[in-house]
């Protein structure tokens, strides 16, 4: 049998993720990051994510599930490399008028990067890394790469959020929930004398709250115009960082004859530019950093289905490799909201072929 790190999170699916893999005669230690930087202005939870003072509750749930479960359970802090790794990534990305999505990074980099390595690095020794996401990995003998699949459910599916791990990554990582239904995961937990983290509120967010702004320095995002499609001055906008492409509320335009959006955010001229909903529909995008997951480059272009963000269900379109870390998507019909600085996932049918940034 292995030995296997697990992340901890204190939740139901890291939780039993470890149980699984304690069933199965393996041995398992829990490890859970410390990333919160108390420096920064907020005091208390204003809503579950993953960043945030919350995290001192959370890091008391994982060290009380690995005690109920009987493994060891250590801390690692990597609160430098988080703030060097991912916030700054948020900040930059935010500052040049695109949106990012950190969970990208962060499991990337530290999930699956930092956090594995220290672990190396302060001699416990493991034979794989695991953690409560729903996605499955499976080798492939003809091409001899590790692939990553959609998870069994559907409904709890995360291979997005996976879409940037390296073949390195993927050869030393194990899933456990990947073959499960949340429904079963929550009934093993109630069977299991987890009832408790069966109804427990999962963290869905990376901020525990809604006012990025206390992440930024002052004075990095001013205040500018918001215009129309004309190029008319409708109002005064807040700083580029409170602005997302295709929203609608908190735009502090009132009086126009249907629904605005915002549908650009230009760094250079400090504007953001909103209009009527039907300018948010695209059928093509750019994107950059692309990671080939469970292929190579591909040679030529091919038919596939894309994903614009987690939400989003894959639409069937063709890429067109212009190099081996850009490509361009043209879908079969028109998407709302295709947004600079979010994830794209290139998919055949359950295989993750690419991740990408939108550019």
């Amino acid at each position: 049998m292995s030995k296997y790190a697990l992340g901890m999170s204190g939740g139901v699916d890291s939780t039993m993720a470890a149980l699984i893999l304690k069933q199965q005669g393996h041995e398992v230690i829990g490890v859970t990051m410390a990333i919160w930087d108390e420096n920064i202005p907020l005091t208390e939870s204003i809503k579950s994510g993953c960043f945030g003072p919350g995290e001192k509750e959370d890091l008391q749930a994982a060290r009380q599930a690995c005690a109920k479960l009987g493994i060891p359970h250590y801390v690692i802090d990597l609160k430098e490399e988080f703030k060097s790794n991912v916030l700054s990534y948020f900040c930059s990305t935010y500052t040049a008028g695109k949106t990012p999505n950190p969970c990208l990074i962060c499991n990337q980099r530290m999930k699956f990067g930092f956090l594995p390595q220290r672990l190396r690095e302060l001699g416990i020794d493991y034979d794989y890394f695991a953690t409560g996401h729903y996605a499955r990995i499976y080798y492939n003998d003809q091409s001899g790469r590790y692939q990553l699949f959609k998870a069994k459910d559907p409904t709890k599916d995360q291979s997005y959020f996976l879409s940037f791990l390296s073949q390195e990554q993927l050869s030393r990582t194990a899933f456990p929930m990947g073959d499960y239904l949340k429904a079963e995961i929550r009934e093993l937990a109630i069977a299991s004398g987890f009832s408790e983290l069966s109804i427990k509120q999962e963290s869905q967010d990376f901020f525990e709250s809604d006012d990025y702004s206390i992440l930024f320095p002052d004075n990095s995002s001013p205040q500018g115009d918001m215009i129309d499609v004309d190029g008319k001055v409708l109002a005064r906008h807040k700083g580029l960082i409170h602005y997302t492409i295709g929203q609608r509320k908190n735009l502090g335009i009132a009086g126009q004859k249907e629904p605005y959006y915002v549908l650009a955010l230009d760094p250079q001229t400090n504007t953001v530019k909103v209009g009527p909903k039907r300018y948010l529909y695209s059928r093509e995008l750019l994107c950059e950093n692309v990671n080939w997951v469970s292929t190579a480059c591909p040679a030529s272009g091919f038919r596939a289905t894309a994903k614009i963000r987690l939400q989003h269900e894959p639409a069937f379109c063709r890429v067109e490799i212009i190099s081996a870390s850009s490509v361009k998507i043209l879908f079969d019909s028109e998407q709302l909201s295709i947004t600079p600085g979010q994830g794209v996932v290139i998919y055949d049918g359950d295989i993750v072929l690419a991740g990408a940034i939108i550019r």
